[in-house]
């Protein structure tokens, strides 16, 4: 819970000259600035501390940062998101950009330009919230629909072989994760990464238990998964035509 009007900007950042610089300069300019040094870390504060926006590097340790934005896009699509990396190839900027970053700087970087680029992030974000309307089409990003199977996304439920499914937090993130990429490879470490977002508590086993939970559901044989495939030594993948 915030008990504060200032604006909280999460800085996700491992060299710590640069992270508290970025903090103080920001705590200048009025808003409440925190620091994670590793992906995972920064993950946990996003959670805990429910920012404003994020200032997130990309070569983290731990959990690098396009898996980090990933993991926070499965369940806020509307956070403000700055990615600030001595990266500046296109293909990272892609990257980026196709996973739901809201804006994108390379250091070095101009200081005046930084802080500019957050206030108009957070105006934005402010005008959307004010300005904000339903749409009656939005309920297709709510449900999912597979074979016989139907996922409601807002209720955490799966309609499927006839029966109704209550699914977990984590099921709905895993779920979520793989129809993001349906027909594309993801491999065990990679779906701990994002899925979970962090790996010291979890194993490649435990992604292989939600995998037969999840034929289980979903599959008409869970010996002959037709969605959720195994790819050898590789991972698995979702698809369905």
């Amino acid at each position: 819970m915030k008990n504060s009007d200032k604006k909280r900007i999460l800085v996700v950042e491992d060299e710590i000259h640069i992270a508290e610089g970025l903090k103080l300069n920001l705590t200048l300019q009025g808003y409440d600035v925190n620091i994670a040094g590793d992906g995972g870390a920064g993950i946990q504060l996003w959670k805990e501390w429910h920012p404003d926006l994020i200032v997130l590097d990309i070569m983290l340790p731990i959990i690098d940062g396009i898996a980090v934005l990933r993991n926070i896009r499965l369940e806020d699509e509307k956070i403000p998101i700055l990615i600030l990396s001595a990266k500046s190839a296109d293909d990272d900027k892609i990257k980026g950009l196709s996973y739901g970053v809201d804006d994108y700087l390379a250091k070095p970087f101009n200081l005046d330009e930084f802080l500019l680029r957050i206030e108009r992030l957070l105006k934005r974000a402010d005008w959307y919230k004010e300005n904000q309307v339903i749409d009656e089409n939005s309920i297709s990003n709510t449900t999912y629909t597979f074979g016989a199977n139907h996922i409601d996304f807002t209720q955490s439920t799966a309609v499927c072989k006839s029966e109704t499914i209550h699914l977990t937090e984590q099921e709905i993130r895993l779920l979520k994760l793989f129809i993001a990429n349906k027909g594309k490879p993801l491999s065990r470490t990679k779906l701990l990464e994002i899925g979970w977002g962090y790996t010291r508590e979890t194993t490649t086993r435990t992604v292989d238990n939600f995998i037969v939970r999840f034929r289980k559901y979903f599959e008409e044989d869970s010996k002959k998964p037709v969605f959720f495939k195994s790819l050898r030594s590789v991972g698995y993948m979702f698809d369905h035509k």
